[in-house]
């Protein structure tokens, strides 16, 4: 699947005596067990520290509210004092583990924070994360989230690719967004005797600046002076160009036509796949 936004790529070639294979991963791509690479989005570090802020925020109201009971229980005698510092324990655990471990579990790798940020935490492999990695999660979270206040979580979070903690690459997830894009805007279709064209092109890493000014040419074109139509035509295939492989011999509103068709279509189906497989995670 192809990705629009331009990022670091690794290429690997098989010998020219072979015939040319090449196999084009984007570095924040998921490449799951078959080989296939997911077009996933992950989730910036801001906003995951914006998402965990507000978990840890809604712990902190649950402890000190748990806290304030205990307390008054203790002191009006229905608590023995005995039992005061095992509650207080029990509290403790059930607020920074077994809380977040149901319900990342329950809601298949969300909680409050990463639903308002529009996160959730999913496999390396692009997977739904388990009982496993949810309670993994919330063991180290204690280290890195509770008792440094976030401090480890955020300098780990810095240096991982997709901004993972250290409870992440511990139990071998990550953060990918679960708010899709909109659909492209359609295009006019593939001009007549592009098709095996189509099938072999690379239109990958066209800036998706130059792609929104290509799909507004194709969409206006009739509309347009003949010559200005021309002119701009031949301005925007010189531009496309060196960002699209191969490029057939042809008449340029021709060859800005077809690149904007193959894009758009391509776009649409990453797009409902990524729909489709979030709509797998949620269970809907």
């Amino acid at each position: 699947m192809a990705s629009s936004a331009a990022s670091p790529r690794s290429e690997v070639r098989t010998p020219a005596a072979r015939g040319v294979t090449l196999i084009d991963i984007a570095s924040e791509e998921i490449l799951t067990g078959e080989a296939v690479a997911l077009d996933v989005q992950p989730l910036g570090f801001f906003l995951r520290a914006l998402g965990c802020l507000i978990d840890m925020v809604v712990g902190v109201v649950l402890l000190i509210g748990g806290g304030l009971l205990l307390v008054t229980m203790a002191a009006s005698g229905a608590l023995p004092d005995s039992a005061l510092r095992i509650g207080i324990i029990t509290l403790i655990v059930l607020v920074m583990v077994v809380l977040p471990t149901t319900v990342e579990t329950l809601s298949r790798g969300r909680s409050l924070g990463r639903l308002a940020v529009g996160g959730r935490i999913v496999r390396v492999d692009g997977g739904a994360a388990g009982f496993r990695a949810a309670l993994i999660r919330a063991l180290v979270g204690v280290l890195e989230l509770w008792l440094t206040l976030g401090g480890i979580a955020a300098v780990v979070g810095m240096f991982t690719p997709r901004a993972q903690r250290l409870g992440d690459l511990v139990a071998g997830t990550a953060s990918e967004r679960t708010r899709t894009r909109p659909l492209p805007p359609p295009a006019p279709g593939l001009p007549p005797g592009w098709e095996s064209w189509a099938q072999v092109a690379d239109v990958s890493r066209l800036p998706d600046r130059l792609a929104a000014r290509v799909s507004q040419f194709v969409r206006g074109a009739e509309l347009l002076d003949p010559a200005a139509r021309v002119r701009i035509a031949g301005s925007l295939a010189d531009a496309v160009a060196p960002f699209v492989s191969p490029r057939p011999p042809a008449d340029p509103e021709a060859f800005v036509r077809a690149v904007a068709s193959v894009r758009r279509d391509r776009e649409y189906r990453a797009l409902v796949i990524e729909r489709e497989r979030a709509a797998s995670l949620t269970g809907r």
